[in-house]
């Protein structure tokens, strides 16, 4: 059998096989909450064959989104406005997970397609908040920097945002430190440059990311995991890199979280990233071998034969698609069939199979 397709047990939750929809935003909410674009978007990847689903970035405050677009879980209406798609992906026999995210400094921005640039304050922006007053990039709002007061009440929007998720129905709980939104910010020396407990020192930068995961896990069931997505690099000298990464993971890992999900960059604009197949496949290996922990790998992976290669010879424990997942969401049934593994069809397209 393929490994691709083997089932992952962790704690008392078991997804049906290796292939997890990685989180994308999709700037296309109202107020926050999900329509029949995000039924449609995350249902048709369910229907493909995907062993999780996982949202995109879902903010637990309305500062907290990156755009005025996005996806928020910051009240009851919006948790029960995920139900239907949950239930949805469910049937399917997918995996349901959520991306809890803070944007941070790179919050209050439009859509790419709309530029990417700062949205005004006239036009239903606002000022993010950081760990320090220093913006993304030129042109970019200056943050206002977080006191250790709104630091209390985000570690506190983000535990009432998780029992929020469990009580829509998710299994799986992701939490966003990565990509430069505001735990990635808090852990990398380029944009932490506070002088009181939560930054200078590794200690002190990890304090908060730290404090946020334990929330987290602490209100999520014992018997369903937790996730969390790292910039493993910020691929800058004097940033964040692999080895604070793997001591940040170990403390992670004595937390409690169950899945380091190991991407990279993002935390500034001019980054020179060696994008190319598989170029982050070593960072979760890396994390995997030093201590031990289940790891999931992302980007650039397009090919059933690439992605089977990761699992089986143990790279990484699953696989996370993105763009290659938007271009055929029936990715991962065509791959089963590539590698002559079962992959059970809808009975409504049973007819297409080959």
């Amino acid at each position: 059998m393929s490994q691709l397709f083997s089932p992952l047990k962790l704690r008392q939750l078991t997804i049906p096989n290796r292939i997890f929809v990685s989180p994308m935003c999709q700037y296309s909410s109202s107020d926050g909450k999900p329509d029949s674009w995000h039924f449609v978007h995350y249902g048709s990847r369910a229907v493909g064959g995907a062993g999780l689903v996982i949202t995109e970035a879902v903010a637990i405050t309305p500062e907290g989104r990156i755009s005025p677009d996005d996806l928020g879980i910051w009240s009851d209406d919006h948790a029960e406005a995920f139900t239907s798609s949950i239930d949805f992906i469910k049937k399917q026999g997918s995996t349901t997970g959520i991306q809890l995210a803070h944007a941070g400094r790179k919050a209050s921005v439009a859509a790419p397609w709309l530029g990417g640039k700062p949205v005004d304050f006239d036009k239903r922006g606002w000022q993010p908040l950081a760990p320090s007053p220093i913006p993304f990039g030129i042109g970019h709002q200056t943050p206002r920097e977080a006191t250790t007061e709104d630091l209390e009440i985000i570690i506190q929007q983000f535990a009432e945002a998780t029992r929020r998720s469990l009580k829509a129905g998710f299994q799986v709980v992701e939490l966003h430190a990565a990509h430069g939104y505001l735990l990635h910010q808090f852990l990398s020396p380029l944009s932490n440059q506070r002088n009181d407990e939560f930054g200078g020192s590794l200690e002190n930068r990890m304090r908060f990311p730290l404090q946020v995961a334990k929330i987290v896990r602490e209100n999520w069931p014992e018997n369903l995991p937790v996730f969390i997505r790292i910039s493993a690099t910020d691929w800058v000298s004097g940033g964040w890199d692999l080895q604070q990464s793997i001591k940040f993971c170990r403390r992670l890992k004595a937390l409690g979280i169950d899945l380091i999900d190991c991407s990279s960059g993002g935390l500034v604009p001019d980054a020179v990233v060696p994008a190319g197949p598989g170029f982050q496949v070593p960072l979760a290996t890396e994390i995997k071998n030093i201590l031990g922990m289940t790891t999931g790998t992302v980007g650039m992976i397009t090919e059933p034969a690439q992605a089977e290669q990761i699992i089986a010879t143990g790279l990484a424990d699953a696989v996370l698609l993105g763009r290659e997942l938007l271009r055929n969401p029936y990715w991962p049934l065509e791959a089963a069939q590539a590698l002559g593994s079962k992959l059970s069809w809808p009975a409504q397209y049973e007819r297409a199979k080959g």
